[in-house]
């Protein structure tokens, strides 16, 4: 029986891939012809959605974008038969799935089954070297487990690229008889779906990096914390989990072993600031999502006053890996202090928009133009935001600097969470600094003075330069505001809201320049 493939995940079903399948598995019935249909993850190709692939003895054969119009011509062109002459020659032809240069360029080592597996059958998993880092860490003592962690290199994906394996290490130290396993999967940053596409993709590799993780430090509890706009990926986990469950991989006596871990999703709150780690806890707990102070920190009084690890999806899910492959194999990739790889994610004014996994020391450029074939509009790209609201704007002068965090840092920038937002050369750079103001203003939880105010008084100030209105002072006033927030505010979210602005002043100062106000008779005229 043939396999044919369309993709599950959310962004393919968003453009249509629930009704090609239908349409697929129709058409079939009508010719009298089996298949199995298998509802896979996305590659990551988002601008060749739905992505539908037929399996051969030669591997799979790839045909996209495939809109349930096109069904009956594939039919037709025998595209089940898809190394035959007359499939090769339909126009939605791409040929063999891993041959495609986005994909053959990449080096793809936590989304290795993402696009490949069935998200939901286990059996997929382990025939695709699933629970193989379990089965290691089972072996291993929790020191043992946590200084392969470290030797790897590893550091948080959320952003603030702390080392794992030290963080892990804390909690495995701290005193308690209860520890907790924290999820962070509040994905909330502009341009980024790398969290939500391995929980839809490939759930069961953050399962069972979770599961390491508590085996590592004493961790019996572990909870989820995932976007409440993410409903495809609450039903997957949930399935998964209980799949997981059911075969002994989660619960007691994990795969008869004498360690337990149990597993919950909980639905975050709905606010930005719930992605830092202290709100996100507070949240968690029950409460209205405040930053805590710090210290002291989640990993000696975390969840409920235990100590806990809170990583993010992609760092918990890269875990597994580790521990198949080794400490040596992921620390190979990459490049400084910058080991193993960085899910990068390519959005807004871009041709070519989708995941892409490479090891650090790719640059910018190769990500723009290589992999995301320039603009969308074919206009030059001016400027692009990496790292999420929070990041800095980097004009063209800056795209050849490689992906690496102490290389972003000498230039003031942030790689985050790996988003990359392109903007052509009609972007205007006044309206984006004062976009992260307000951005700021809306999502502050209020607790610390410079964010909650500083960001409302930043929205006014730029309004003014905006508007022509004594714009040197008011560019100094943004300035003094900057460093008040950068210095001043309880966390990331008011620490970081001038890293925008300012790069934008900095490297774009043509567009806070006065402008002339326009006379009467011109708007009236218009």
């Amino acid at each position: 029986m043939i396999k044919v493939y369309v993709p599950r995940d959310s962004s393919a079903l968003s453009l249509g891939a629930n009704r090609t399948a239908k349409a697929i598995q129709l058409e079939a019935q009508k010719r009298g012809i089996e298949i199995e249909l298998v509802r896979n993850g996305s590659r990551g190709l988002f601008w060749l959605e739905p992505f539908v692939e037929v399996a051969t003895t030669n591997g799979r054969v790839a045909f996209a974008p495939v809109q349930p119009k096109d069904v009956v011509g594939l039919f037709d062109a025998d595209f089940l038969n898809a190394d035959s002459s007359t499939a090769k020659a339909h126009p939605l032809y791409l040929g063999l799935t891993e041959e495609l240069a986005w994909l053959k360029k990449q080096q793809r080592l936590t989304f290795a089954r993402i696009g490949i597996t069935d998200p939901v059958c286990l059996d997929d998993y382990l025939a695709h070297d699933g629970y193989k880092g379990l089965a290691n860490a089972l072996k291993l003592s929790p020191a043992e487990i946590v200084k392969t962690v470290t030797d790897s290199g590893l550091r948080g994906r959320g952003g603030a690229a702390f080392p794992t394996g030290i963080k892990w290490n804390t909690v495995l130290g701290a005193k308690g008889e209860q520890k907790y396993i924290v999820c962070n999967a509040d994905e909330g940053d502009s341009g980024t779906y790398s969290d939500r596409m391995v929980m839809e993709d490939d759930p069961f590799v953050l399962i069972e990096g979770m599961t390491i993780a508590g085996i590592a430090v004493g961790a019996n509890q572990g909870y989820i914390y995932l976007r409440s706009e993410y409903p495809h990926a609450l039903h997957i986990l949930n399935e998964a989990i209980a799949k997981a469950e059911a075969a002994g991989y989660l619960g007691d006596n994990i795969c008869g072993s004498n360690h337990t871990f149990k597993l919950e999703v909980r639905r975050a709150a709905g606010a930005y600031v719930c992605g830092e780690e202290t709100s996100l806890l507070e949240s968690l707990e029950g409460k209205r999502g405040l930053v805590r102070f710090k210290p002291p920190l989640p990993a000696i009084e975390g969840l409920f006053g235990k100590p806990t690890v809170v990583n993010n999806v992609i760092s918990l899910a890269t875990i597994p890996i580790i521990l198949d492959k080794g400490a040596q194999f992921y620390a190979d990739y990459g490049m400084g202090r910058s080991r193993g790889t960085l899910p990068i994610q390519l959005a807004g004014n871009i041709k070519h928009g989708g995941l892409v996994e490479l090891a650090f020391g790719a640059t910018l450029r190769e990500l723009l133009y290589d992999f995301g074939g320039g603009s969308f509009t074919g206009k030059p790209i001016r400027a692009v935001q990496v790292g999420g609201p929070l990041g800095a704007f980097l004009p063209e002068s800056q795209f050849d600097t490689p992906l690496d965090y102490e290389e972003f840092s000498k230039i003031w920038a942030v790689l985050g969470h790996g988003g990359i937002v392109a903007f052509d050369d009609t972007v205007d750079m006044a309206k984006m600094a004062r976009y992260a103001f307000e951005f700021c203003a809306i999502e502050s939880c209020g607790k610390c003075t410079p964010c909650r105010i500083g960001s409302t008084r930043g929205v006014e100030v730029i309004d003014k330069i905006i508007n022509g209105t004594d714009v040197e002072k008011n560019t100094k006033l943004v300035r003094d505001l900057s460093d008040t927030m950068l210095n001043g505010s309880l966390c990331a979210l008011g620490g970081m809201t001038p890293y925008p602005v300012l790069s934008a002043m900095n490297h774009f100062a043509e567009d806070f320049k006065a402008k002339a106000p326009k006379k009467i008779i011109d708007i009236v005229a218009a």
